[in-house]
Formats: structure tokens, sequence, C-alpha cells
């Protein structure tokens, strides 16, 4: 097992840990990065990148063969995440990173004594498969079977419905500042 990350020193100050998520083509690059660009101190992780590290023995991750990779994955994002917060860094994570996955980051957060908040961007389905299909990034995830599947994943979050934001309607602007307003009063934050 990993360490986790570094306790804080005593009176320093600590980040938080931000996880921004939701189905493909919600928007979470796009609203992680305008986040973070309002924050004094901010790290921009995006998820992505870590199963593109990956040179040999990738598998699609939306897969269900890749479930172990996904969690290996997912374990080094959120410690990466927390070594930051614990450098005094506010941290926008997005990714997918649904509530299958959430353990990892509440137990480093338990660990840690650092914030954690979840956000989950979450258009209507129609919103959802134009924005995601639409997609010119030659490693977008554009394949609308796949689309739908995680959309509907993200479509019943029980206690976790409190965490969602619906960007159906709104812009990029809109929805960048309604997060960053209930990220700052607390409203994503999980105890």
């Amino acid at each position: 097992a990993q360490p986790g990350p570094p306790a804080p020193s005593p009176g320093a100050p600590t980040g938080r840990v931000i996880v921004l998520t939701g189905p493909p083509g919600a928007g979470k690059t796009t609203i992680a990065r305008r986040v973070a660009e309002q924050l004094s101190l901010s790290v921009h992780l995006h998820a992505d990148d870590f199963w593109h590290f990956i040179r040999q023995g990738a598998i699609a991750p939306y897969l269900p063969e890749a479930h172990h990779q996904n969690t290996i994955v997912v374990d080094v994002v959120a410690h990466t995440a927390f070594r930051y917060a614990a450098g005094g860094y506010d941290v926008l994570c997005d990714g997918i990173i649904g509530p299958w996955f959430l353990d990892t980051f509440r137990a480093t957060s338990t660990t840690s004594g650092i914030e954690l908040h979840y956000l989950v961007l979450r258009p209507d389905e129609t919103t959802t498969l134009r924005r995601a299909t639409s997609r010119t990034a030659t490693d977008a995830l554009t394949d609308p079977e796949p689309i739908r599947s995680l959309h509907h994943q993200f479509s019943s979050l029980d206690t976790l419905e409190p965490h969602v934001l619906d960007t159906s309607h709104m812009d990029p602007t809109a929805t960048a500042t309604a997060a960053l307003h209930g990220i700052t009063n607390g409203h994503y934050q999980l105890s």
C-alpha cells in the first residue's frame, strides 16, 4: 500500500480536493480549468491523463474488464490530489470518478484531515449525447453507447444527489460561477 499524503504541519494552510465529475461531454475539463483559474493556489488534475500514461496493456476504462486497471489509476489520482492539497493547493480533479470510486478519496480525506468536495456536472441525456458526440479531440469518447451507459450511472446518486449541478441549459461561464459558489460555500463538501 502506498503511504498517504503527509500530514499538514500544524498551522500550515492546506488546500481542498475537489472532485469534478460527470458523464462524457458534461464540461468537466472546461469547468475545472475555469474554477482553478479563480483560486489563488490551485492545481488542475486532468484524470484522463493518468489513463493515457499506461503504454502497454491499457483497457478502455468504460469496459467491465478494466475494473482492476481503473482502481489502480483512481488510487494514483487520489494520492496525487491529496499530496498537492497537503502542500496548500486547492486541487480540481476532473474525470469520470463515480461514487463507486469515492472510497479511495474518502479514506485519504479522513486520514489526512483534508477537505474533500464532490461535484457532479450532469446535463440531461440529450445534451450529454450532443456535447460528447460532437467533440473533435482524437482521444475523446464519442461512441453513443458508452456515453449513454455512463450518463445512466450518474443518474441515480441517492445521497449524493445534492452534489449534482444540472448544466443542461448553462454555458461554461454560468456553470463555472455556480460551481465555484457551491465549492466556496461548502455545498459539495463530503463529511
